[in-house]
């Protein structure tokens, strides 16, 4: 046997272990934000959750970038909680304004990038955040189905479309690859130049 074998070994199980790191953390984080509990039992308890998903019940492996951007991400659980917050008081507001009802749709929402995992945390975020909630989704062409409440006009519509686009684009930031970054920003600069005086609408 060739005595570098043991250290291949060893290198390829820690690459897949930090490549598979991000997704095991993130399914400790959701299962804390499905309880809203951010407790130490929270915490062990989605710990042993995680441990049971991925390996008692083995899926395929999920193929992740292997890039985490850790500034992005803190960016991206501020404006998440600070989303939470503001979805909670809009729909407390919607609840208790008797003088007209909040309205409500079903909006398609069509996403960038092509990525199961990416396509999962956006819809996931989506759905948590108060007045949203994922009814259906369209894998092969990328289409997320939201039922939004506070939707009155066309300008609430592309308001609630951008907002998904947001959340994708600050995932894509944290851990996509660099392939699903560069797809972002160009997909971020065409729509800007549809915005400009001149431009398609």
């Amino acid at each position: 046997m060739s005595p570098d074998l043991p250290q291949g070994r060893i290198k390829r199980t820690a690459t897949a272990l930090w490549r598979q790191l991000p997704f095991f953390l993130w399914l400790i984080a959701l299962w804390m934000l499905l309880w809203g509990q951010f407790t130490w039992l929270a915490f062990f308890t989605g710990l042993v959750a995680a441990i049971v998903v991925t390996r008692v019940f083995r899926l395929p492996p999920v193929e992740l970038s292997g890039r985490v951007n850790l500034w992005w991400g803190f960016v991206f659980v501020l404006e998440f909680i600070v989303a939470l917050v503001q979805g909670s008081l809009t729909v407390a507001w919607q609840v208790l304004d008797f003088r007209r009802q909040p309205g409500a749709a079903i909006i398609a929402v069509q996403l960038v990038t092509d990525d199961d995992l990416i396509m999962t945390h956006t819809g996931v975020t989506a759905s948590l955040i108060p007045g949203s909630l994922i009814v259906d989704t369209d894998r092969d062409r990328r289409i997320l189905y939201l039922h939004v409440i506070g939707v009155r006009n066309d300008a609430d519509v592309v308001r609630q479309r951008a907002s998904v686009l947001h959340w994708e684009e600050r995932i894509v930031r944290a851990v996509g690859s660099r392939a699903q970054l560069h797809a972002m920003k160009a997909d971020a600069g065409s729509r800007r130049a549809t915005l400009r005086p001149g431009g398609l609408t």
